[in-house]
């Protein structure tokens, strides 16, 4: 579905000037510091309450709410008609989704930094796609697959950065930090800087994505709070939920692009 854009009273170069000027403002403030280790009580989450067998339940099962937006995404994408770069990104997505779903239910049966690994790469994916998406449909891109290889491998080499940097005695987390949370503040500014008619309602679900998410942040901050104040569920696993609602909302938005 095409949409026209607004004039903002800014030029095209104007507003690719703002958004690289930025990007390389934040690049180089996060590499004016030194590099930043994982914090040793990473692991230690607050419920460590072990039902049916499965340590760290909560955390574990709750990564279940993730595996359904992720499938119901995916049936979604394998129906629509239109079968273009669109749909391969938010295939991506909804795959990535899913894997993060399995990742970190691993990751929390058995929590260490090997595992670890493995929750913190398929993240990447979903943030890369959601921004990759986010510039094609705003932006516009010749070649968005193109693209959203380019962003997922820079995502996904962050996550391999730390670990690596790790396994020589010094985790460097500066990389997946920016993969992390630069896109919370790029979309909502891609958003501004190249508003599109008729497109009120993704714009408020791709909103919607983002608040969850630092709500999901929010909680996990809380965890050992939350789980002293509540003593039935923790603030990690509340998290999820959390995290996971915030993806559900991609399903709201392939559903605004007129697709299925």
């Amino acid at each position: 579905m095409e949409r026209a854009s607004i004039d903002t009273g800014l030029s095209r170069r104007a507003r690719a000037g703002i958004l690289l000027g930025l990007t390389l403002i934040v690049i180089s403030l996060l590499y004016m510091l030194d590099p930043v280790e994982q914090a040793a009580a990473y692991h230690n989450f607050a419920d460590k309450r072990t039902w049916w067998g499965i340590p760290n339940t909560l955390n574990v099962l709750s990564n279940l709410a993730f595996l359904f937006t992720g499938s119901y995404g995916l049936i979604m994408v394998a129906r629509t008609a239109n079968q273009g770069s669109i749909s391969i990104i938010y295939a991506t997505l909804f795959s990535g989704v899913i894997a993060t779903g399995l990742g970190s239910a691993w990751y929390h049966y058995s929590p260490d930094s090997d595992t670890l690994l493995w929750d913190r790469l398929p993240m990447t994916i979903i943030f890369m796609s959601l921004l990759a998406a986010t510039i094609t449909d705003f932006i516009g891109s010749r070649k968005p697959v193109l693209l959203l290889a380019l962003l997922v491998s820079l995502g996904i080499g962050s996550v391999f950065w730390w670990h690596f940097t790790g396994q020589q005695g010094r985790g460097d987390l500066r990389p997946y930090i920016l993969v992390q949370y630069y896109p919370i503040v790029l979309i909502p500014l891609i958003i501004w800087l190249y508003p599109r008619t008729g497109y009120k309602a993704g714009i408020r679900q791709l909103l919607l994505v983002v608040l969850w998410y630092i709500i999901a942040k929010v909680l996990d901050a809380g965890d050992h709070a939350v789980y002293g104040a509540l003593h039935v569920v923790s603030g990690h696993t509340l998290k999820h939920l959390a995290a996971a609602m915030s993806t559900w909302y991609f399903v709201s938005l392939f559903r605004e692009r007129g697709l299925v």
